[in-house]
């Protein structure tokens, strides 16, 4: 998914942008690297062009701009604006992105939303960190240098004019987000929606504090582990991811907002507070509050409320149908050993996996054949495994062979069930979120088309706004498809469905991922049994096999 950052600067060296796309810098503390000789490494590879200007005169240029016009004299005048393009790694492997093809992209980008501006277009193929994600540099001066024609997108009358510094607001920022989905779209490249809020929100302060923060904590454990002693933590939380956690675990397991307040605050000591009908939440080590709207939609006080009310229904379902509170798992089908599942009376199937493991065939271990010492090992194992299956039966209470069979039958049945629930799901999810796409593709264009047919010379017009016209007529079309009275869907009823279908999803998914383990429990004690018995296991998997021999 290509996601978009800005950054503005008020740093009057523009040299710098200049070294930091061709050079290679410390992403930590963001100098550049010195070789043994004091001087700057090169990037390993990079593509840049200009725009309006030779790329490698940039900061000149630049200057004599603002001389010129007598602006960005003042050290408070933003200097520069840093906008970059980041391509989802996947694009590299599934879609055959490569460098030429960002560049170019970066290029029609730059060219379509900075129109006069003097610009910067470079991709690294690095990536952050070496994650080898592709990501592209555009870094305009904040000085428009040529006239250029009124965009629909400029807000003022001066934003098309030389002379006259960038203009950043909420509406624009809205616009740029909005032309990279089209192009990622068209180019078939990951996307996701960028309009919609994030389910948890991370900004790149947190990225970098918490990559900082990890990086100390592996420093001081290698220390620990030196002295032979065990570090007692790992893992590296910042302030907010600490707070996420805490609340997903405590929304998980209440019912009301003053169960969810007293979890928060006796088991991870953190306060909550409700103003002006949102929710803010207090970090055991912070004195300020933090929003809600600082974390993300999953931790807002509409989501919580829903979740609270789902978790009181299934609470009095439990309650109703006798399931002790400690099985924390969604009411599922029965299994009837003497009959057929009663669907209309479920009744929960109470699975709780345990430490059992396939039975090893030391006829066909060639280690054990070639080792006895490994033999007698295996074979100690193997009566601690027999021993554990027996008693799992017993405790079951499955008598017969053919009753074990029929369990192992149903729940297989009941796993694919729920497997194909899922899909139906995510396959209702995908078409929501290419309902939301395809909307706010008609949404954003709809004020050109409407230009587009007052227009006394159409085509003029068209040949001037080719781009938007085609989305918003591939977006007609699309709509008027899926929708059986021509009528344009609602963005708002859209988004409140992803949301419900979201939720499905991941009781679906628990649902699923519940009968998938449980099938693999009786299908290990089912070939348990057959060794015991001295059959043939035919149920056993290529992986299992190829375990066994090696």
């Amino acid at each position: 998914m290509a996601i978009l950052k800005h950054i503005a600067s008020k740093n009057a060296d523009y040299g710098e942008a200049q070294r930091y796309l061709m050079f290679q810098y410390d992403e930590d503390t963001n100098k550049p690297l010195l070789d043994e000789n004091g001087e700057l490494i090169p990037r390993k590879e990079y593509i840049m062009d200009g725009i309006n200007c030779d790329p490698f005169t940039f900061d000149m240029e630049c200057r004599e701009l603002n001389a010129l016009y007598h602006k960005n004299e003042s050290s408070d005048e933003i200097k520069s604006h840093h906008y970059i393009i980041s391509f989802d790694p996947k694009d590299v492997t599934k879609n055959g992105l490569t460098g030429e093809q960002a560049q170019q992209i970066g290029l029609e980008y730059a060219r379509k939303n900075f129109l006069g501006h003097q610009a910067l277009v470079c991709t690294h193929m690095d990536g952050h960190n070496e994650s080898g994600n592709i990501h592209v540099h555009i870094v305009i001066n904040s000085l428009r240098k040529y006239d250029v024609e009124r965009q629909d997108f400029m807000e003022r009358a001066c934003d098309s004019h030389a002379g006259y510094k960038h203009h950043v607001s909420k509406d624009y920022l809205t616009h740029l987000k909005q032309s990279l989905m089209d192009i990622c779209h068209r180019e078939h490249l990951h996307q996701v929606d960028l309009l919609a809020p994030a389910e948890k929100k991370i900004t790149d302060r947190e990225y970098r504090a918490k990559h900082r923060g990890q990086k100390k904590l592996d420093e001081r454990n290698r220390q620990i582990l030196a002295d032979g002693l065990t570090p007692r933590k790992t893992i590296f939380q910042t302030q907010k991811e600490f707070l996420r956690t805490a609340i997903e675990e405590a929304a998980d397991s209440s019912c009301s907002l003053e169960e969810f307040q007293k979890l928060l605050l006796e088991k991870y000591s953190i306060k909550l507070k409700t103003s002006r009908g949102r929710f803010s939440y207090l970090h055991p080590e912070r004195s300020k509050y933090i929003t809600e709207r600082m974390l993300g939609t999953h931790y807002e006080t509409d989501y919580l409320l829903k979740l609270f009310e789902e978790n009181e229904i299934k609470r009095e379902d439990k309650k109703r149908l006798n399931v002790p509170e400690e099985y924390d798992t969604a009411v599922k089908p029965s299994v009837n050993r003497d009959s057929t599942p009663e669907q209309e009376e479920p009744i929960a199937i109470l699975f709780v996996r345990s430490d059992l493991r396939l039975v090893t065939d030391l006829q066909t271990c060639v280690k054990a054949q070639q080792s006895t010492a490994y033999a007698n090992k295996v074979k100690l194992s193997n009566l601690k495994e027999m021993a554990k299956t027996v008693a799992y039966i017993q405790e079951h209470g499955y008598d017969t062979r053919a009753s074990l069979e029929d369990s192992f039958s149903e729940i297989k049945n009941l796993a694919s069930g729920s497997r194909k629930d899922l899909k139906s799901v995510e396959d209702k999810l995908r078409k929501v979120n290419e309902q939301i796409h395809y909307t706010g593709q008609y949404l954003a264009n709809k004020s050109v088309y409407q230009q587009f047919c007052k227009a006394k010379n159409k085509g003029q017009f068209r040949k001037e706004h080719t781009t938007e016209i085609a989305l918003y007529e591939s977006a007609r079309k699309f709509l008027k498809g899926q929708s059986a009275d021509g009528r344009l869907p609602s963005m708002k009823l859209l988004k409140a469905e992803k949301d419900n279908l979201l939720r499905q999803k991941k009781e679906a998914q628990k649902t699923y991922h519940y009968y998938r383990d449980y099938q693999k429990e009786l299908n290990t004690v089912c070939s348990n049994v057959d060794m015991i018995l001295g059959r043939p296991h035919s149920r056993q998997t290529e992986k299992e096999k190829n375990a066994n021999i090696s």
